[in-house]
């Protein structure tokens, strides 16, 4: 019997901890994310972008079809959004955040924009890794 209870405790103590390290990393994520609405609510493209993976492996995948690389995908948010009032105030919601395994997640969840020349909203898909120590977006799927 007190093994069973030795073993028992062990499994709930692991189980806790890694439901805390989910938790803190969804929470590392989503500050990803507020950093990146705010970057972009202040017309600062190249701070929004710091949430991206700068790789020319990155990929976004939009309305213009696939981009490859985070220099190319900057370029594409320049020529779409040329002024502070093209990129207004951005707003995500957050539908969910979930475990692809240790060190990556995809995140799914809706943008609005709120700006003069007109609101625009879409949803999204994200894929976070974990890259020397910060989470970053690797993939990008917007529509």
């Amino acid at each position: 019997m007190k093994h069973l209870l030795t073993a028992l405790f062990i499994a709930t103590s692991f189980f806790s901890l890694a439901q805390s390290s989910e938790q803190e990393d969804k929470k590392e994520i989503e500050n990803v994310l507020k950093a990146q609405q705010t970057a972009w609510s202040n017309y600062n493209l190249e701070g929004y972008m710091q949430g991206y993976w700068k790789n020319d492996s990155l990929k976004f995948y939009g309305s213009n079809g696939l981009t490859y690389g985070w220099k190319n995908t900057l370029e594409g948010y320049k020529k779409r959004y040329p002024s502070p009032e093209h990129t207004g105030e951005l707003n995500f919601k957050i539908n969910d955040i979930s475990k692809i395994r240790e060190g990556a997640y995809f995140v799914l969840g809706e943008y609005h924009l709120k700006r003069s020349v007109g609101r625009a909203s879409g949803f999204f898909m994200l894929v976070f890794k974990k890259i020397k120590g910060e989470w970053k977006i690797i993939a990008d799927t917007t529509c």
